[in-house]
Order: C-alpha cells, then structure tokens, then sequence
C-alpha cells in the first residue's frame, strides 16, 4: 500500500467534504454518511490499516497515540489536509478553526471516538475538544479544510 494509492483511493471523500457546510455539523454528518457509508468503506478500511501496520501511516508519537500525514491541504486534495491518527487513549486538546471531519475505523474492541462508534465525526468551525478513543482502539483519518488546527 502506498501513500499515493492511499491519497487516490480517499480523493473522492475529500471532493465530497470540501463541499460540506461544516457549521452544520449533524447535516454535514447525514450527508457524508448518505454518500459514503462506512458500510461501503470496507476495502479503504483495510487499505488504512495495511498503511498502518506498513510503518508509514502513523510513525510518530507512543503511549496509545500515534500519528502521521497522508498529505498537506492543496487544490489537488480539494484544500484539505488528511492526517492519521491511530489512537487507544486521549489525545491532546486542540482547536479546530476551520472545522474537522474525522473518518474513524475500529481495528480492535467495540471503539467509539467523541462517544461515537466507527464512522463519520464532525467538529464545526471553532470547536475545541480532547480526542479520546474508548473501549477499543481506532485508526481515524482526519480531513482538515484549509490544514487548520490550533493546538492548546
């Protein structure tokens, strides 16, 4: 699995959120999961996973949080960065100035990411939150409009 099939394979999710109104969280969250159901993402699931488990995807961090990027927000990605993130605790708190769409997939246990289970997350414009996985662990990718993220 390489990083550029990775990117090709996530490019159409990405065409989709840029045309998200991110303010509106929970629609933004029924679109995306009309359009893309994580039913129908098993085989990017398993490609996300393969990326991981080949060292590349999240080769930073430790104690249950690790992390990497797939690619910094351009026009070819539809002004989104897409990051990785491979999570079994809490991460550290941070902002999110342009909003967050997160796309979480369980790899062990019956995990949920801001109490939610595998699937689509929103955080709007502005939101500051403590990402925690519970009860399983989760490899989420995160699509960042503009790149933006402030870290607390």
């Amino acid at each position: 699995m390489s990083k550029q099939a990775l990117l090709d394979a996530l490019l159409p999710l990405a065409k989709t959120i840029a045309g998200l109104d991110l303010t509106h969280a929970e629609g933004a969250q029924a679109q995306l999961e009309a359009a893309h159901p994580i039913a129908g993402l098993s085989a990017l699931s398993a490609q996300v996973l393969k990326a991981r488990d080949d060292g590349w995807l999240t080769p930073r961090g430790g104690d249950g949080l690790f992390f990497g990027r797939v690619c910094k927000a351009s026009d070819a990605t539809f002004g989104l960065s897409v990051d990785a993130v491979d999570m079994v605790a809490t991460g550290p708190v941070h902002t999110h100035p342009n909003g967050e769409v997160s796309l979480c997939f369980t790899d062990a246990g019956t995990p949920k990411f801001m109490g939610q289970p595998e699937g689509w997350v929103i955080e709007p414009p502005g939101s500051r939150h403590v990402p925690t996985v519970t009860d399983g662990r989760m490899v989420i990718l995160y699509f960042l409009p503009g790149g933006a993220m402030r870290w607390e």
